[in-house]
């Protein structure tokens, strides 16, 4: 049986070119074209069962460590059951990871070997741990090699991932499928009557889009007239193409990632039902929100807990989101797709659950006032601050135990967003007005309107190192790759910054 009927597709006729001069006349030449809007709507047969991935298998060693292990490898997988295998990638299996879990306060080591064909490394997204541990493009791992990094957890529960960095080849690693969530656990959250049995009421649901050619292989089109990457036109969750997740409790907690390289989704209910957020990239808020609609873009994660009726079947849903840009931009860069994501399937009989609190943790506010410093980041084209990446500069170094103020402008009228590495920060400002709710707790990815600055306070505190840096940059992940990246170290104070490093990848490094 197919999964998913062909998407309506909305078209628009538009103007993309204007006059041709030509001998001195002036002859004009318009050229029209048709920008189809994805839409899903209705159209998604949920005939599978939502895959949750595994809890990760750990060990203590000998030092008290939580060792994992990870094993990047090529697979093929026949994601719609029509015999068409497509090439992949993924961790201990043939597309995504497995789900690693810590507590604060844990110190862990992950053994990851590369059993790919080419370098590749694991970046530990939204972790705060030191710069040689964080799977940036300075720690490359070598086809058979292996790299265990070794940190200890000191940060809120949170719902973290983990991907490939390597530089010029994130997109492509991301896309065949080598990515995993990392949950982070605390006392504070575990005090808290919240959901919390993994993959019964408490459920990763990573989103990615995916359009595939007649042989069934991944199809990697760029859109030219949006210039943000692939974006494409069948969604898998937890690799699973059309999926549906039977719910037995009265409310369900969905951590929700989006995993995609550059699709930004609006995600809510097909009811417009409202959900509680209760937490996001870097942990839980302070207080719940009460939302029907949460965008995410790339690399940015949310917890939201649905509240379900018994017998009652409902739709996971992602409606235009609103990117900040108008006309056929906004249409070419998904602003105006619908798209069907996950059906929730309730039980007839439901085991109670307890509501959720409207009071979650203390969140303690960084004052900007105390800031050391205050930067601009300006992205636009495919550089920040008019610069693109190169591994051997350290663009500035930012003082250990210091607050800083960024402004975080994108100045052209691309979508862009902003992730920086080790640390979280607090939202202060959007175009000089008072962030919403659900952007007031703890983030290390954020989406930038275009022309509309972001002020944010982040402090630098534990790890210092003035080598080996750490990186901010675009994750929309050809923008990534082509250039919109820089590096930062954290050093002591009175100390300068040093140089990268030059290396051909790691071997073994304990």
């Amino acid at each position: 049986m197919p999964t998913r009927r062909r998407p309506r597709l909305r078209v628009l006729i538009g103007v993309l070119a204007g006059v041709l001069v030509l001998c001195g006349g002036g002859v004009a030449v318009a050229t029209w074209t048709l920008v189809r809007a994805t839409d899903t709507v209705g159209e998604v047969d949920f005939v599978r069962p939502l895959a949750v991935p595994p809890l990760a298998d750990s060990r203590l060693d000998d030092q008290g460590r939580r060792v994992f292990d990870l094993i990047a490898r090529e697979g093929r997988r026949d994601f719609r059951g029509d015999g068409r295998l497509t090439r992949t990638a993924g961790f201990d299996g043939d597309f995504l990871g497995p789900t690693l879990r810590a507590k604060r306060g844990e110190q862990v080591r992950v053994n990851v070997v590369n059993k790919l064909g080419e370098e590749t490394n694991v970046h530990w997204h939204g972790m705060h741990l030191p710069a040689r541990m964080d799977g940036g493009p300075h720690q490359l791992v070598r086809p058979g090699a292996t790299w265990s990094p070794t940190w200890r957890v000191d940060q809120p529960a949170a719902t973290l991932w983990y991907h490939p960095h390597p530089h010029g080849a994130t997109e492509e690693q991301v896309y065949r499928g080598l990515a995993g969530m990392f949950i982070l656990d605390d006392d504070r959250e575990a005090a808290l009557p919240l959901p919390r049995t993994y993959g019964v009421d408490d459920v990763p649901v990573i989103v990615q889009d995916r359009s595939f050619s007649r042989s069934g292989q991944f199809s990697k089109t760029r859109n030219s007239i949006a210039s943000i990457g692939v974006l494409g036109d069948t969604l898998l969750v937890n690799g699973t193409v059309g999926p549906y997740l039977d719910v037995r409790t009265e409310r369900v907690r969905l951590r929700l990632l989006n995993a995609s390289t550059a699709r930004t989704y609006n995600f809510g209910l097909s009811d417009d039902r409202p959900f509680a957020l209760i937490g996001t990239d870097g942990g839980l808020l302070a207080r719940t929100a009460r939302l029907t609609r949460i965008r995410l873009s790339p690399g940015e994660r949310a917890e939201i807990v649905v509240d379900v009726r018994p017998g009652e079947r409902v739709t996971l849903r992602s409606t235009p989101p609103d990117l900040g840009i108008g006309g056929l931009s906004r249409r070419s860069a998904g602003g105006a797709d619908r798209l069907d994501v996950l059906q929730l399937r309730a039980a007839s009989t439901l085991t109670p659950a307890p509501p959720v609190p409207d009071t979650l943790v203390p969140v303690d506010r960084l004052d900007p006032s105390a800031a050391a410093t205050t930067r601009t980041l300006e992205f636009q084209g495919r550089g920040i601050n008019g610069r693109s990446m190169r591994m051997d500069r350290i663009d500035f170094a930012a003082t250990r135990d210091t607050t800083e103020v960024w402004e975080v402008l994108n100045s052209d009228g691309t979508p862009h967003n902003f992730h920086v590495h080790d640390v979280q920060f607090q939202l202060l400002s959007v175009d000089g007005a008072a962030p919403p709710p659900e952007l007031g707790g703890w983030k290390d990815t954020i989406y930038l309107p275009p022309h509309r600055p972001m002020r944010i306070v982040l402090r630098f505190t534990d790890h210092s190192d003035p080598n080996l840096p750490y990186m901010y940059h675009c994750h929309l992940l050809w923008h990534e790759d082509s250039g919109m990246m820089g590096q930062f170290v954290v050093v002591e104070p009175g100390q300068a910054p040093g140089r990268p490093p030059t290396h051909a990848g790691h071997g073994e490094h304990n």
